[in-house]
């Protein structure tokens, strides 16, 4: 089963569901709000609906037939940056952590009021509408910053000496979007985003671990941090400018 029906100029929801009577009810309360809506019944139909249209946000059953929406949600962040709301049983912690770090951008749990999913449809709709554009840089790319030299091929992070400083996978993530948008202020969320995958902090999302412990690796003082300074109310800014070695 597919449908796609909806105010033309609104944003475009795809549900993805085997369960007809819930895709309906989904749907039409969406259409209900504003936003156009395409149903899916596995994942053939949603690349089949992919294809033939501009989706804005998947939102992803768990439990589907043939591949189920952990693949389905690896294969779209291996495609693309749609976001994604993952459906799952109500009390499975696992699925809902698996598919956080897997790219997923928010999950609920069925059985779920529609007015929830509502509010979170829009949520993930701002905070990703307002992501600022990724400045894509090549894997082979070396750049320098202070008097810091990063690899972005090697993941290393060398001090002016030639000292190498490990980072881990969450701090070299981190590390590379404030070198990809230098001077611009990031929300804790959209650090999040922009990382991807979002194995910075799968369990309570926060990022401000991994600031405090890039800090520690980057800063001469990193309680007086002159790198990565803090904006009140903001979230994050990235300050030296950043250079092609």
């Amino acid at each position: 089963m597919t449908y796609t029906g909806g105010m033309k100029n609104s944003a475009h929801i795809l549900v993805v569901d085997d369960n007809d009577e819930l895709c309906e009810l989904v749907g039409r309360f969406l259409r209900q709000h504003g936003f156009r809506t395409s149903y899916a019944e596995d994942g053939d139909a949603m690349k089949r609906v992919m294809a033939e249209h501009q989706i804005d946000l998947v939102v992803l059953d768990i439990m589907l037939p043939g591949d189920d929406g952990l693949a389905l949600c690896r294969y779209l962040r291996g495609k693309s940056t749609v976001p994604i709301i993952m459906l799952t049983a109500l009390g499975d912690e696992t699925d809902r952590i698996i598919g956080l770090e897997m790219g997923a951008d928010d999950y609920l749990a069925k059985p779920f009021n529609p007015r929830e999913l509502l509010a979170r449809i829009k949520s993930v709709l701002r905070r990703t509408e307002s992501l600022p554009e990724n400045r894509r840089l090549p894997k082979e790319t070396t750049v320098e910053f202070d008097l810091w030299t990063f690899s972005i091929a090697k993941r290393q992070l060398v001090t002016d000496g030639g000292v190498v400083v490990p980072l881990s996978t969450g701090e070299f993530k981190l590390l590379l979007v404030f070198i990809q948008h230098p001077g611009h202020v990031l929300s804790r969320d959209q650090l999040l985003d922009l990382a991807q995958g979002r194995d910075i902090a799968p369990f309570d999302r926060s990022i401000d671990t991994q600031v405090s412990r890039l800090r520690k690796k980057l800063e001469v003082d990193p309680k007086n941090p002159e790198l990565i300074k803090t904006v009140w109310g903001g979230g994050y800014v990235f300050t030296p400018s950043v250079r092609t070695a």
